[in-house]
């Protein structure tokens, strides 16, 4: 017995020697050995820059970018043919349940070409445009872009967005038609729809099916020989730009970086340029797409910094890394988005206040559109009030914070921002400004004080089929809108644009288009500023006794139909009381709208079977008195759940 122990104690302490060189490597998940590592490491860094191609895949919904992102991931051999291959770069859950790219994915893989490998980098972006912001950062460490249309849906709205997002970043567009092999398709009249659109040569159009694997090559062929390779130097001191990061609750922030210049190794003594703070090089790795770690990053490559930064406000997307005590000039960055829907989170219980915070913290990091500034409501406590680019963007994140941090929330009714001008006083001469942004129907202010009043704008571009013409233009107009153009696409489809405000069509514009279009008609749009309009804010009273938190701020052509519908909302949810109450709907101090919530009725007079009727009268009398007492000192008593589902109407 004691021999079999000894054995053991040795067999383990041999392992543990021989397998402590490569801890770092095994806890990370990385199935790559010390010697395999050094082998990619001299494979990519050693590749000239002439055979370099950092590109992006860019479409509408459901056009087939995961698809293709796969079949380009097993065809270089990144990834083992196999049918399980679905959406490998979507990691996330929220991914994979709806079916639809959140999060721009990149991969380093090599591919033979003439005898000759060459390293592309591919970035798989999303195609709602809720994230366009994705888009518009992965296009700035690329050279080119696969443009992605369904043959058999044809140029959607997303597609026209995307195709200029790419023409004004000028980059080469390499266009390609997707799903040929489905019965419908018809790549001939997409083709002529792109030279319609885009004035793009239907010859250099290619043609593919990324589920049967279809023109895969072609496509890798084409990126090579239409893409230039970076601009980028070797030899200059080290410059990168971070354009994506993510935090990692084991190694802190992960910096996604583009080498625009120089190199990088592990030990290095780094300094982001916004910060001004330094680090020490703990680790750097590729994805490709599953992490494997390397001793250098150089220029032109696409790769991840972990220097053990554990803050996640240190890291800003955009920012330029640069090695400490070489000073750099800073790259261009990015343009800050400004967000387009507004939504207070508060925690369920107050006691997961802390643990709420630190999520939306680090899951912000990794959603940099985000915008996030405290909140307090009375009936909810303490929360946030969370800035996003629409309501699918919204929906996301508060999933993915149930789903990655286990955090329940409660998700109050989305709004939009507001401008308001005031008018000249003492007090806003003195303030220096006249102008507030309002964001709360709390902080809205009084309309006596107010001078104008500006609502935000977008221009909306929708392409239909043109037998739900007449639908889609009621519904527009129902929306306030007003037509800018329309252009024919071909025979059968119509491309329209209307000017449309902001808080019409963030809640469910793209629903109902949907549903009158029978799901052929897209839609997509971008702000276009602030326009002079009426607003008025719209105070609910209950009982006389005004209830801030379910206030809104609305437009003055829907007084009465949004103040009748919010009544009757309240009075099918507000539980009812002992005495009555009266549910009304105020704009500038007059009631535009009211309903009535009856009181519990009891039976006073049940005990009596018989006798004079005055005796009856008498109790009813009573019973009368004593209610209109108790409504002249009760207080309105709303349950935390009332607030709950007001709030999310």
């Amino acid at each position: 017995m004691n021999s079999v122990r000894n054995f053991i104690r040795f067999s383990n302490r041999n392992i543990y020697r021989k397998g402590f060189h490569d801890l770092r490597t095994c806890w990370y998940g990385n199935h790559y050995s010390t010697d395999e590592t050094s082998k990619l490491n001299i494979d990519y860094a050693d590749i000239p820059i002439e055979r370099i191609r950092n590109f992006s895949i860019i479409a509408h919904v459901d056009h087939g970018k995961s698809t293709l992102a796969d079949r380009v991931l097993e065809t270089t051999g990144a990834i083992k043919p196999s049918s399980g291959n679905a959406q490998v770069l979507d990691k996330l859950q929220v991914e994979r349940e709806r079916g639809i790219t959140v999060k721009a994915q990149s991969a380093s893989l090599l591919y033979n070409y003439n005898g000759s490998d060459y390293l592309l980098n591919l970035i798989d972006t999303p195609g709602h445009v809720d994230f366009s912001n994705e888009v518009s950062r992965s296009l700035s460490a690329c050279q080119g872009v696969i443009l992605l249309v369904d043959a058999n849906d044809g140029v959607q709205a997303q597609t026209v967005a995307n195709f200029y997002l790419a023409f004004g970043n000028d980059l080469i567009i390499i266009p390609v038609l997707n799903k040929i092999d489905l019965k419908n398709a018809d790549p001939d009249r997409v083709a002529k729809q792109l030279e319609t659109l885009f004035d793009i040569d239907p010859k250099e159009v290619l043609k593919i099916s990324a589920k049967l694997g279809t023109g895969i090559h072609e496509v890798l062929e084409a990126v090579i020989k239409r893409l230039p390779p970076p601009h980028v130097e070797r030899d200059s001191s080290f410059k990168a730009l971070l354009f994506d990061s993510w935090y990692d609750r084991y190694r802190g922030v992960q910096s996604l970086v583009y080498v625009q210049n120089g190199q990088i190794n592990v030990g290095d003594n780094v300094t982001y340029y916004h910060t001004n703070k330094n680090y020490e090089v703990k680790m750097l790795s590729i994805l490709k797409p599953e992490e494997v770690f390397v001793k250098k990053l150089v220029a032109g490559q696409i790769g991840v910094i972990c220097c053990n930064m554990r803050s996640s406000k240190e890291a800003h997307i955009g920012d330029t890394v640069h090695k400490t005590g070489t000073p750099v000039e800073p790259l261009k960055g990015f343009k800050p988005v400004k967000p387009m829907v507004f939504a207070g989170i508060y925690p369920v219980d107050q006691s997961q206040h802390v643990n709420l915070r630190s999520a939306i913290e680090k899951l912000a990091l990794n959603d940099s559109a985000v915008s996030i500034s405290i909140d307090t409501s009375p009936a909810l406590g303490q929360g946030w009030r969370l800035g996003f680019l629409g309501l699918l963007h919204l929906e996301v994140f508060t999933q993915r914070l149930q789903q990655e941090y286990d955090a329940e929330t409660i998700l109050t009714a989305p709004s939009v921002t507001y401008k308001v001008k005031l008018k000249e006083t003492k007090q806003t001469l003195k303030a220096g400004n006249s102008e507030m942004y309002i964001t709360n129907p709390i902080h809205f202010p009084d309309h006596l004080t107010v001078e104008e009043y500006y609502e935000p704008m977008v221009l909306g571009t929708i392409i239909t089929p043109d037998r739900y013409l007449g639908a889609v233009l009621t519904l527009c107009l129902e929306k306030r809108g007003v037509q800018r153009n329309a252009s024919n696409i071909d025979n059968e489809r119509v491309m329209m644009q209307f000017d449309l405000p902001l808080s019409e069509i963030v809640i469910d514009f793209h629903d109902s288009l949907k549903t009158i279009s029978s799901g052929y008609a897209s839609f997509d749009y971008e702000p276009t500023g602030f326009v002079s309009t009426y607003l008025v804010k719209m105070e609910v009273y209950l009982n006389g006794v005004a209830v801030d938190e379910l206030s809104s701020i609305i437009h003055g052509s829907r007084i009465d139909t949004i103040g009748r519908r919010t009544v009757l909302k309240l009075k099918e949810i507000i539980p009812r009381q002992l005495v009555q109450i009266a549910i009304q709907a105020k704009v500038n101090g007059k009631v535009i709208a009211r309903e009535t919530l009856k009181a519990y009725r009891k039976d006073v007079a049940a005990k009596l079977y018989g006798g004079d009727i005055t005796r009856r009268m008498k109790l009813l009398a009573q019973q009368a008195a004593g209610k209109k007492k108790m409504k002249m000192v009760a207080n309105i008593s709303l349950p935390r759940e009332t607030f709950i589902d007001v709030l999310k109407k």
